[in-house]
């Protein structure tokens, strides 16, 4: 009996733990993370100091949680509505609605002043600019208003990029304006899948995103649209950065087989009696499609060539 209640308060202080870190959204901030470091290896032309690399993730792990956690604050009252985010956990109660809000500002003004004073002002002013963005532009204003949310909304998830070049050099520049556009029109063909798939939980929800209020060859148009122009400022970074013939057959390699999906995405869209939209196939390979890109853009710098 001595034994078992010290375990059920190691368990009940795990589970505690557990629910306020599945409110920074861990995924998320992983993607975060992998656009931010090949982009800071960019910006040196090798491998930064280890302790600025782990400063800046560190920053940048703190302000993208707060961001996340706001978010979940603020959208609680959807959370419960759709069956993909009933069991976040303001939804299910393990966190109250205050200590969340709490736990986000925290982090936030941690994550600001952490920057500010071990990597330098211009990340930190960034990266304010990245939180307020995705909490007051997107969660606040455009989520519930416009099919556009997910498009002016998702420039906070550009932002790394900049925060990682600046963490290297104290400004910014063009390079890191090309790789802030792959991002920026990566998201659409990145979220608008899911959107697709959870449709009916968005239109129960009140939040138009466009495959609520477009038909699916709308969307997948959209889809092929933004990719392009995603594919062409992965290219524009060649001569930005002056990157090698191994970056620039990467990109362009990756951006055909994508396009090729966004393609196979509409064709499927324009015949409803063929087979399934199979969406989700389409947002799993744009999670592929940036970390190899990025990948390409860390290794890019060490070669010979």
């Amino acid at each position: 009996m001595a034994s078992a209640a010290p375990a059920s308060v190691a368990a009940r202080v795990r589970d505690r733990v557990g629910a306020y870190v599945a409110l920074t959204k861990p995924r998320i901030i992983e993607l975060l993370l992998v656009t931010t470091l090949p982009t800071m290896i960019l910006a040196d032309r090798g491998f930064p100091a280890l302790g600025l690399v782990l400063a800046t993730l560190v920053g940048g792990t703190l302000a993208a949680g707060s961001a996340n956690v706001l978010n979940c604050y603020l959208d609680r009252d959807i959370d419960k509505v759709m069956n993909r985010t009933k069991r976040r956990p303001l939804v299910t109660g393990e966190v109250t609605p205050r200590a969340a809000l709490v736990f986000g500002l925290v982090l936030g003004v941690v994550s600001l002043l952490w920057l500010w004073a071990v990597v330098n002002p211009v990340s930190s002013v960034l990266t304010a600019a990245a939180i307020l963005i995705y909490v007051v532009g997107y969660t606040m204003i455009l989520k519930r208003r416009t099919p556009q949310n997910i498009v002016w909304g998702g420039i906070a998830g550009c932002m790394p990029v900049l925060i990682g070049w600046s963490a290297v050099t104290g400004s910014l520049g063009w390079a890191p304006l090309a790789l802030f556009g792959v991002i920026f029109f990566w998201t659409p063909p990145h979220y608008w899948p899911l959107s697709m798939k959870f449709r009916r939980d968005y239109a129960a929800a009140g939040v138009p995103m466009l495959p609520v209020v477009a038909g699916d060859k709308k969307v997948a148009t959209e889809v092929i649209g933004y990719s392009v122009a995603m594919v062409a400022s992965s290219l524009a970074l060649v001569p930005l950065a002056d990157m090698t013939w191994v970056y620039t057959v990467a990109a362009l390699g990756l951006g055909g087989w994508f396009l090729a999906a966004c393609i196979a995405l509409y064709r499927r869209a324009t015949d409803p009696s063929g087979p399934k939209l199979r969406e989700m196939r389409l947002f799993h390979l744009s999670i592929t499609y940036l970390t190899l890109l990025f990948l390409a853009v860390a290794v890019d710098p060490f070669l010979p060539v």
